[in-house]
């Protein structure tokens, strides 16, 4: 039997995320506490995220450039999800601007800084993964407040990022377009 590259390709992509995803799991985490939560989606989740997308900007809560991002992601072959919870650790370090984590709590949608700092670690980890395997992607923030919004990771994830994943003879990531005004 002979499988060509191109006939593979959604699925080939789709296996890799899974992988990509691992690697996002396994980036180091503040003190040890792991309150990521990581998916993978395939095309089939694509239209109602892109949906989503054109619908905040259409209603003024986004700017132009979701419009571009969903049409990034519908040529897309797997999307990566990570986000993350906002739990405090304890550590009155004062980082997230308040002088205990006490502070902080009272202000239940602000993130502890270590959160932050463990998403975009993990984030990191996966597009280096992603980068390693020779795949398409970008990490877009206007997917994954699509994807907050519409509660893909759950109902108490606060933040999240969302990486299309593509292979493609030209990366759709790069040379983009603004969105027309």
């Amino acid at each position: 039997m002979i499988y060509f590259q191109r006939d593979d390709e959604s699925k080939t992509v789709l296996e890799a995320a899974r992988q990509i995803a691992n690697a996002a799991r396994t980036a180091p985490k503040a003190r040890g506490l792991d309150n990521l939560v990581i998916a993978v989606a395939d095309a089939d989740e694509f239209p109602a995220i892109a949906q989503t997308m054109m619908r905040m900007y259409e209603e003024g809560r986004a700017a132009d450039f979701f419009v571009r991002d969903a049409h990034n992601l519908m040529v897309s072959q797997a999307l990566l999800l990570i986000g993350t919870k906002i739990k405090v650790l304890g550590l009155n370090c004062g980082l997230c601007g308040f002088e205990t984590c006490a502070k902080k709590n009272e202000f239940p949608g602000v993130p502890c800084a270590y959160n932050l700092n463990d998403l975009g670690i993990a984030v990191g980890s996966a597009v280096s993964r992603a980068a390693d395997m020779r795949l398409d992607n970008r990490v877009m923030y206007s997917i994954g407040a699509a994807a907050r919004e519409m509660k893909l990771l759950g109902e108490d994830v606060a933040v999240v990022f969302g990486v299309p994943l593509a292979a493609a003879s030209k990366s759709p990531y790069f040379d983009r377009k603004a969105a027309a005004k």
